[in-house]
């Protein structure tokens, strides 16, 4: 496994334990006036993670993951990646990438770690910002 690929993995674990914490705090209040299982077992995670992640990288590139990976999320063409382009790579990320992925593993295995299903389909690249391009 590439070192971009690593570091992308750890990132998203980070990413993904902040918005648990996130999601407990939450459900606290949304449970008193909600009381129908499945907004809190699938709705209310899935908008909090896709919420912070979101809003982390439309106002810098990087999420709190990502900052601690020395990574960045970038457009093809080096620009900051519009409104769009995220919507579009956290939806494609968490319906059909992971699809993708198990249909043809080895289009990413040889990739250096930078575009996933999600990033060929969005228009973005992730960076290690360490690393001279």
């Amino acid at each position: 496994m590439k070192e971009l690929t690593k570091k992308r993995i750890k990132a998203y674990v980070i990413d993904s334990i902040i918005s648990t914490t996130v999601t407990f705090g939450v459900e606290y209040f949304l449970r008193k006036k909600v009381k129908n299982e499945f907004v809190h077992n699938v709705i209310t995670p899935s908008v909090v993670f896709w919420g912070l992640e979101y809003a982390q990288l439309r106002k810098s590139g990087q999420t709190i993951g990502y900052k601690l990976n020395e990574l960045s999320l970038e457009s093809e063409d080096g620009s900051k990646p519009s409104c769009e382009q995220l919507v579009k790579r956290i939806a494609y990320r968490d319906t059909v990438g992971p699809f993708k992925y198990l249909k043809d593993p080895k289009a990413y295995i040889n990739e250096d770690g930078s575009v996933f299903a999600q990033d060929r389909f969005a228009g973005t690249v992730v960076k290690d910002i360490n690393q001279k391009s």
